[in-house]
């Protein structure tokens, strides 16, 4: 008669498990885990395992999400030398209850500034450089247009933004860059007191190239510009030479 009727019978003590087949390959292992382990502790080491490895790839999804840096959309930018399109852009007032469109053609050249080629409602040609912004007049001549205009001082953050100056950016602005390569957006938000009376914030968005600028202003107007049909060149147009002086 057992004298411990709550205890377990002794020949289920001496009883070896059986091995069972872990479901995990030798190299993902656990080291110094033996291979014959009861029942449901393979299951539950290969679901340590797999819950490790995706720990892992979840901690590393910042760090890729994060690798387009300023810097490389700088150089991105810059890489194609020559930049012709189309754009189309939008002024929207407060005052109007439709924006004011404008459209034309543009030609970026790399250390040589922009063609603004203004086609409708009214055609006018300006030629944006690190000197300033001229206008070709109805003789062919250009001619320098004061530094302080409003419209002067929006192309040339146009031309920083297209050439991919986002160290001369950073001099006015707090940038912050989203995305990755293919698909990237950034946001500026003004950081002097002249610049925050003007700008509520700017927002760049692209990929190979930019594709679309939003200025807002502080009083509820904002611009919109959309570049299209955007092709690289290699050589400038004897027409755009003699534009940018050459």
């Amino acid at each position: 008669m057992n004298r411990y009727p709550n205890a377990l019978p002794h020949h289920g003590l001496n009883r070896q498990p059986n091995p069972l087949p872990t479901g995990l390959p030798d190299r993902l292992w656990p080291r110094g885990l033996p291979r014959g382990l009861p029942n449901g502790l393979p299951r539950l080491a290969g679901g340590i395992v797999q819950r490790l490895l995706l720990c892992i790839a979840l901690a590393m999804l910042p760090w890729a999400a994060h690798a387009f840096t300023l810097d490389d959309l700088q150089q991105q930018l810059r890489a194609t030398p020559i930049v012709r399109g189309h754009f189309v852009q939008q002024k929207f007032l407060r005052s109007l209850p439709q924006p004011l469109t404008s459209r034309g053609d543009f030609t970026l050249a790399n250390g040589r500034g922009l063609l603004w080629l203004l086609r409708s409602p009214i055609a006018q040609d300006l030629r944006i450089s690190a000197d300033g912004i001229a206008r070709r007049g109805p003789d062919g001549a250009w001619q320098a247009l004061p530094q302080h205009t409003g419209a002067g001082r929006e192309n040339r953050l146009f031309l920083s933004v297209l050439a991919g100056d986002t160290s001369g950016l950073r001099e006015n602005f707090d940038l912050t860059l989203t995305g990755d390569a293919n698909a990237w957006q950034l946001m500026l938000l003004p950081r002097s007191v002249l610049l925050r009376q003007i700008f509520e914030n700017i927002q760049i968005n692209g990929g190979k190239l930019v594709d679309r600028i939003e200025l807002r202003e502080v009083q509820g107007d904002r611009s919109v510009l959309q570049m299209t049909d955007a092709v690289a060149a290699d050589a400038l147009t004897p027409e755009e030479q003699r534009a940018f002086g050459l």
